[in-house]
């Protein structure tokens, strides 16, 4: 299930991803202000081209003198330089501000895909049911015998049978319209060629009666060691996913837990698994997170650059920055939270995605900057077992 470690790094990927949009929004600024004083090579007039290329450079400058300041001087510049350089920030700022939305969103999108390819993978097995199914269908009209296993006793499976029936499991089926369609191929050959070869399958499906041990123990068997090892299956949830690299043990515990519900003894309804324990929660300590650390980024820029006296905080990696940004942002935030396991959890993200010597770079500055805003007052923490500042 999806832990708050996993959110801290899907918000942090997001932020890097807005950043990277960020340095390539200030570059088709620079461009539009370039094509404002390009020749109009359909003009009839005589283009001066030396005093387009003086306004151009007195614009660019002007223009990066705002992106550093957030001001700038317009002394001695002209007027279409000037509206050259207004039509640029304008173009900037509108950009940024689209970007900031989009990839917030695109971030949230992204956890709950997690949970569209948990119920598509789940949704698996009633496709192995209805080939099971269209298989037998096919016997019954032919005059000779069926060639291949008999494979009608997957059928009676309980745990199969109390998932695929549960209120649950079919109204979030429908609710996300979750569907594999027409295009069944790869889970046709799947089947086809590698479960109705399956030593553990074929054992199973020969034995008349099971218990419901057994019938957990073939579900597992049939997610573990063929749905989330076939290459051509993991080709195609790659394809759906970007991240399914990444997601795939998040989707794979899911699973496994859901198999473990629906095959336990008791009879009542059984509900299907929420993205983590407490999703509403998590869903808005992650917005909060991504949305307050890029707001207030010039804030934790500023002191990140307080703290790294003896660094050009411009040669701070970028990650790295992100990395500190958000854990300072975390810290002033989120009150619950203790301070170490902050630090502690950003530590462990950048020994996971930044360089070998990040570790000891983020630990020092973090304790460092932790120390200094818990003694200020400036970070305060309180909730069930906590003592202020701590």
């Amino acid at each position: 299930m999806l832990n708050r470690r996993t959110l801290r790094i899907k918000a942090m990927q997001a932020i890097y991803a807005y950043q990277q949009a960020v340095g390539s929004d200030y570059l088709l600024a620079l461009d539009q202000i370039s094509e404002d004083f390009a020749p109009n090579l359909n003009s009839m007039e005589v283009q001066d081209k030396k005093l387009l290329e003086g306004k151009k450079q007195m614009a660019t400058l002007m223009f990066k003198e705002w992106h550093e300041k957030q001001e700038y001087d317009a002394e001695g510049a002209d007027k279409e330089a000037i509206d050259a350089v207004n039509r640029a920030i304008a173009f900037y700022n509108n950009a940024t501000k689209k970007d900031f939305k989009y990839y917030g969103n695109q971030m949230l999108s992204a956890v709950e895909r997690i949970y569209d390819h948990y119920l598509g993978t789940l949704q698996i097995l009633e496709v192995i049911v209805s080939l099971i199914e269209e298989e037998e269908e096919k016997k019954a009209n032919r005059y000779t015998a069926a060639e291949g296993p008999d494979t009608t006793g997957f059928l009676r499976n309980k745990v199969v049978q109390r998932l695929l029936q549960s209120p649950s499991y079919q109204e979030s089926i429908i609710r996300r319209n979750i569907s594999w369609g027409s295009d069944i191929s790869e889970i046709r050959a799947v089947y086809k060629n590698i479960l109705k070869k399956d030593d553990v399958f074929l054992d199973y499906v020969k034995q008349p009666e099971h218990t419901l041990e057994e019938d957990v123990e073939v579900v597992k068997h049939i997610f573990k060691n063929i749905i989330f090892k076939e290459k051509n299956l993991q080709s195609l949830f790659e394809e759906q996913d970007l991240n399914w690299v990444e997601n795939k043990s998040i989707v794979r515990s899911l699973v496994n837990k859901t198999v473990k519900i629906f095959g336990e003894e008791a009879e009542e309804d059984k509900q299907l698994l929420d993205l983590s324990a407490n999703w509403e929660d998590d869903k808005a300590f992650f917005e909060d997170l991504y949305f307050q650390t890029v707001e207030q980024d010039e804030k934790y820029e500023a002191m990140i650059a307080a703290s790294v006296k003896n660094w050009d905080v411009e040669r701070v990696a970028l990650l790295d920055k992100i990395i500190l940004k958000m854990a300072l942002c975390e810290m002033h935030i989120f009150r619950s939270i203790p301070v170490k396991v902050t630090i502690n959890e950003y530590i462990e993200i950048s020994k996971l995605y930044s360089t070998p010597k990040s570790k000891q770079f983020i630990n020092g500055v973090l304790d460092k900057m932790a120390q200094e805003l818990s003694a200020k007052g400036d970070i305060r923490k309180s909730g069930r077992g906590l003592i202020d500042n701590k």
